[in-house]
């Protein structure tokens, strides 16, 4: 069992010094990678694990943008097959494959999901959906995943809808339909696992590194924390900023879209102490193939989400919910409750900006999600698209088009097979010594936390009201995850600040942690 994070897989202050000494000294890599988003560690893992040598730069943290707003779904790509692109989830099921069972299966769980039988579904909506339901589970037999890890979807009666969705209004109530996906613990923690399995395979990874004056062969590195250049030559570039990939390489046109979610407490959508134990999962009205889901999480939260709103305009470091997307979700949510929620039942908020290439027509929600590698004639790689659900297969494509451009030899792509840090078989963290909360957060790695604690005991207890998560972990965010900051620490390592309030009354230790120790 592990008892200390391997130190090649380590991320720290000190390593990132060390890191940016060594690119002064020899400013030249393989590959240059631009964003620290899971696009971006995706692809310094990829390049890595070929044998290239690679830095990753971001200009912010690991996580900052896209990557931490998402549903926390890892989908099969069911709602693709309603508007018929039967590839894009075909590839998705194959990538929900592989994330939940051998990339990341402390991370990935899976996730029943229940749609009400309620007096707004007629029977032919409910037809449709098992339809859609069965061509799911077909791209679940289609990409291997068993049906003990993934169970077949199945109509259920209306107690084990109320079992699993105790707030769910009860008149009218005729069963429901029961089906799986995937569910991440954490969207941020996969994007800082990739980033230090990437490391452990030496890659550079230097968050709050500005890239400037970009081209196909190098860019101008800039450390914001001390104000240091140095400009870095490589043999392919590869921008990965997402939503911000035009700033990098004006030539590409985005039309971005913001999806919203809502944060509730759990007790929210708890009766009697039975706690919301399936997504929820209600249609939007007169609609086909488009949902509102609450999604109950490991941290006492519920996430309610999202909304497909057209986002113009000049790309903000941290996207607003607007107060008609509050409203929309809240009503559609409220249709399927026994008791509507409101405004004040609301802890939190977040929203996030999906990187849509411009087709130049239609909603938002019907713009493709089908990924793109672009190459610009000076060699530089744009990839953008995509979901987060498909991470590694973008990085891979972009990866190859890289290497094509630059005429640079390298192996085949090997990410499909390669477990993240702090993963192991089901088995194996089934014997983890650890509370089951670290271990669907750290993995193997979960006795590491506790024996921060056990070495220094102010460490073991809560940092603050209204959460489980304990100074040690704060601890290992800065010493072992690459956390720098506070905002590092709060917002993306523990997602405290999805709490506000919580937030807050954490700051405090979140201070001590990156105190040197």
């Amino acid at each position: 069992m592990t008892l200390h994070p391997s130190a090649s897989s380590t991320l720290s202050a000190a390593r990132r010094t060390s890191d940016l000494a060594a690119l002064q000294d020899d400013p030249t890599v393989d590959v240059l990678v631009i964003g620290g988003g899971v696009t971006g560690a995706g692809v310094a893992l990829d390049a890595a694990t070929r044998g290239l040598t690679v830095a990753l730069v971001e200009r912010r943290d690991l996580a900052f943008g896209t990557s931490r707003w998402s549903s926390k779904l890892v989908h099969g790509g069911l709602r693709y097959l309603a508007s018929g692109s039967v590839g894009i989830a075909y590839e998705s099921a194959v990538e929900r494959d592989a994330l939940i069972r051998v990339i990341a299966p402390h991370l990935v769980h899976p996730l029943p999901q229940v749609v009400p039988l309620l007096p707004a579904i007629g029977r032919r909506d409910a037809a449709l959906t098992r339809v859609g339901f069965a061509a799911g589970d077909a791209l679940r037999f289609a990409a291997r995943t068993p049906t003990a890890t993934l169970a077949r979807p199945r109509r259920i009666g209306a107690d084990e809808v109320v079992s699993m969705a105790p707030t769910v209004r009860r008149a009218g109530l005729r069963g429901g339909l029961l089906n799986w996906d995937g569910q991440l613990s954490d969207d941020a923690r996969l994007v800082v696992a990739i980033a230090r399995t990437a490391a452990a395979y030496g890659a550079k990874i230097l968050t709050h590194c500005a890239a400037t004056d970009v081209t196909g062969r190098s860019a101008l590195v800039t450390d914001t924390l001390t104000g240091t250049s140095v400009r870095v030559s490589a043999r392919a570039v590869i921008n990965a900023t997402g939503v911000w990939s035009g700033t990098i390489d004006p030539s590409v046109r985005l039309r971005p879209s913001r999806g919203t979610h809502l944060v509730f407490d759990a007790t929210s959508f708890a009766v009697d102490g039975v706690p919301l134990t399936a997504g929820l999962t209600v249609p939007v009205p007169n609609t086909f193939g488009r949902y509102v889901f609450a999604l109950p999480q490991d941290d006492g939260r519920v996430y309610v989400g999202l909304t497909d709103e057209e986002a113009p305009g000049p790309i903000p470091d941290v996207p607003v919910p607007a107060d008609d997307e509050v409203d929309f979700l809240l009503g559609v949510i409220n249709t399927a409750l026994g008791t509507p929620l409101t405004r004040a039942d609301v802890v939190g908020s977040f929203a996030g900006l999906r990187p849509l290439l411009d087709s130049g027509a239609g909603r938002t929600a019907d713009v493709s999600r089908k990924h793109a590698v672009l190459t610009r004639g000076d060699g530089l790689v744009t990839v953008v698209g995509g979901k987060l659900t498909t991470y590694r297969r973008m990085a891979e494509d972009a990866v190859d088009a890289a290497l094509a451009q630059s005429g640079t030899a390298a192996g085949p792509c090997r990410t499909r097979t390669i477990p993240l840090v702090g993963a192991a078989a089901p088995e194996v963290l089934a014997a983890v010594d650890a509370p089951e909360r670290l271990v669907r957060k750290y993995g193997t790695e979960a006795p590491v936390v506790i024996a921060l604690a056990d070495a220094d005991p102010t460490l073991a207890a809560p940092v603050a009201a209204g959460t489980e998560i304990t100074g040690a972990e704060l601890v290992f965010g800065a010493t072992v995850e690459g956390a720098l900051d506070e905002a590092d620490l709060l917002e993306r390592r523990t997602r405290l600040s999805l709490t506000p309030a919580v937030a807050e009354r954490a700051r405090e230790a979140a201070q001590r942690a990156l105190s040197p120790r």
